[in-house]
């Protein structure tokens, strides 16, 4: 991939796709759904960063989750370096579902 074949909205969408993939241990909803990952931002130099949350600060998977992240977004094709920066503000709740991880969940 170069330069003039990029397109953020593309990187964009299978970074989303990848994450989609990963689960929460204790909860049987991916962690996008649950509204863990913040943002993704993909610079023209195919440098991901990607800014996630957990559901608490003292998660039992807090030193894997975000290891799990990375590795599995650098596996997509044209991705030069990823970076996940951990954040707990503003703090995780379950506002941040989505409605089909409610559903899931039983709580809509």
């Amino acid at each position: 991939m170069s330069k003039q074949d990029f397109n953020p909205n593309e990187i964009g969408e299978k970074i989303i796709e990848v994450i989609k993939t990963i689960y929460d241990p204790e909860i049987p909803v991916n962690i996008y759904e649950l509204g863990l990952i913040y943002d993704v931002l993909v610079n023209e130099d195919f440098d991901v960063k990607i800014i996630m949350t957990l559901t608490t600060p003292n998660c039992p998977v807090a030193e894997t989750l975000p290891v799990d992240v990375q590795d599995k977004v650098k596996t997509i094709k044209g991705i030069k370096s990823v970076d996940v920066e951990m954040t707990f503000e503003p703090p995780w709740t379950q506002d941040l579902m989505s409605d089909e991880a409610k559903l899931e969940l039983g709580i809509l």
